[in-house]
């Protein structure tokens, strides 16, 4: 999970193979239409040996705002 620079910040969640380019490519602007034009810092991470995993563990933490919200207060 992604956390946005700012006095609103925002969180973004996403799978990828190599966590450290797409952060980089987060913060040039050349990520996801949505992360453009902030600058962002990773604030949680899990490890999956499948992409199935991956996907459906990203499906539930982006529907479950109780979560994201824990983490991200978590995570100042």
């Amino acid at each position: 999970m992604l956390k946005s620079s700012g006095v609103r910040s925002i969180t973004y969640v996403g799978y990828t193979k190599d966590l450290k380019k797409r952060l980089i490519l987060h913060n040039l602007g050349k990520g996801a239409k949505f992360t453009r034009g902030r600058q962002w810092k990773l604030i949680y991470k899990e490890s999956f040996k499948s992409k199935n995993k991956a996907i459906s563990r990203e499906y539930y933490i982006k529907k479950n705002k109780t979560l994201r919200n824990k983490i991200k207060n978590n995570h100042i």
